[in-house]
């Protein structure tokens, strides 16, 4: 290498030695120095610390490289600090629901039935019997009781469990398409997104399927069905606009008008209804009829599948029901083994059918006094939420803090019912030296995290959404959060 080339490198060499961000890296805390520090006060494994504790120094060291001074060594210690706390925050834990909003998605959807809970300690701590026949001694058929009661609930021939609604969609689809013809003749109307981006035309074209969209977005006829049905066409399709609704110049058949036509032609109907509703929901709150699967399939629609996490109020679930030989047909795909459920879902499922079952009422069927949370929630009168109001009221006396009873709007959420609210009562909290952003942020940091919403000048917690039995864990987390 030439001298002048080789005295070139060395002059660039120490200028970098001598960067500004050379001397910033310098003054990084050591990885070693920082676990040290922060071990003993996290509730994370070591290891998960350790690695939070890089990930942090990572992050610093990238800061300096852009011309950012560390923080000294305290401060950094104060910043992984707060980031462990931030990691071990995210560990699912029980949170009180102050938001109103019932079936809220980010908070795990519908509560369960404590007797599915207890259920659900004994299975998973034990061994059972999944797939033993006690009978035999043999093998036996996963969620055989699971799925008898869901036939017996919903009036079905048959019925059938997969790990969520979206599943169960795909199944149907795949089982109904899985000849020659491919075509799904459904409505425009209907093809709807139902949340985290998923939309059904996306779910259906994943099975295989080929839609074929009738009608406008507003208004679609039986004649719109009639005319698009062809050689190719596998079967009709109805999707419940669960969380949206139209309302103006709009209209679309009755499910009669549909299933007949599918007769005529000899073409199944399926129904996705999504939320899920056991019971006649507007005799058990000021809301919205939902259509139930025991209405449709009394209808005659051949297929029905819903949540089991909504309006239903089980867990996570994707339930079929209808027509035993099409049920028969959509669990042998293979698709159904990759999509069925553990023993624990199956547990809080069949538990939570025999609550229904167990709590029906005459040949109505109104199973509303089933001891499931959601309907609780549902139905709780608005005196017994204002007695509650009051009683927390006085309990939080003689703190830097402003608590009254106040009026509120509960949602059912989840995706299900968009128009249906009603009345509520909350709690109303003013913190006399913190704003309402920094309070609630303090509120859903403690333990147990409480969430509530702000409306005008008050931190809200609706009462509808608590428990009773958590009146005295919510008071001292308020009291934790004012201290």
């Amino acid at each position: 290498m030439p001298r002048g080339a080789s005295r070139a490198l060395l002059r660039l060499f120490m200028a970098q030695s001598s960067s500004p961000s050379r001397e910033l890296l310098r003054l990084l805390p050591s990885v070693e120095k920082l676990l040290k520090a922060v071990a003993d006060g996290t509730a994370l494994p070591r290891e998960m610390t350790a690695q939070v504790v890089r990930s942090e120094v990572a992050l610093m060291r990238e800061e300096a490289t852009g011309g950012i001074t560390p923080p000294a060594f305290e401060e950094a210690v104060r910043r992984v600090q707060r980031r462990l706390a931030s990691v071990a925050r995210s560990r699912i834990r029980p949170v009180i629901n102050g938001t109103g909003v019932m079936i809220h998605t980010n908070l795990g959807r519908a509560p369960l039935a404590g007797s599915a809970g207890k259920a659900l300690l004994d299975i998973a701590c034990q061994y059972n019997n999944l797939e033993l026949d006690l009978d035999t001694g043999e093998r036996g058929r996963r969620g055989r009781f699971a799925e008898l009661a869901l036939a017996v609930l919903t009036g079905a021939e048959a019925a059938t469990v997969t790990n969520n609604c979206a599943a169960a969609l795909i199944l149907i689809l795949r089982h109904l398409t899985g000849g020659a013809a491919k075509e799904v003749i459904i409505s425009r109307g209907q093809l709807v997104e139902i949340g985290g981006g998923f939309r059904v035309p996306e779910i259906m074209e994943t099975s295989g399927a080929k839609l074929r969209e009738v009608g406008a977005t507003n208004k679609v006829t039986i004649a719109d069905y009639r005319k698009a049905i062809g050689p190719e066409t596998a079967m009709l399709l109805r999707v419940h606009r669960s969380n949206f609704y139209m309302d103006g110049f709009v209209g679309e058949p009755e499910t009669e008008e549909l299933v007949a036509l599918g007769r005529q032609n000899g073409l199944p109907v399926a129904e996705d209804l999504g939320s899920g509703a056991m019971v006649n929901t507007d005799r058990i709150a000021p809301i919205e009829h939902e259509p139930t699967p025991q209405e449709l399939l009394a209808k005659g629609v051949d297929l029905v599948c819903f949540s089991g996490d909504k309006l239903f109020g089980g867990p996570q679930a994707g339930i079929i029901c209808g027509k035993a030989g099409l049920i028969a047909g959509i669990k042998r795909d293979p698709m159904f083994r990759a999509l069925r459920c553990d023993k624990l879902i199956l547990t809080a499922l069949q538990e939570t059918v025999v609550e229904y079952l167990e709590h029906s009422q005459g040949e109505g069927m109104d199973r509303s006094t089933a001891p499931l949370p959601l309907l609780q929630m549902l139905s709780a009168p608005l005196d017994a939420l204002q007695a509650r109001a009051e009683a927390l009221t006085a309990s939080l006396s003689g703190l830097p803090l402003t608590a009254e009873p106040g009026t509120g709007t509960s949602r059912c959420g989840g995706g299900t019912m968009p128009r249906s609210s009603q009345p509520s009562v909350t709690l109303d909290l003013v913190h006399q030296g913190m704003s309402l952003t920094a309070f609630a942020k303090r509120l859903r940091e403690g333990t147990p995290p409480v969430m509530g919403y702000v409306s005008g000048d008050r931190l809200k917690l609706d009462l509808r959404t608590v428990f009773p039995q958590q009146d005295e864990a919510l008071a001292a987390a308020i009291r934790e959060a004012v201290r």
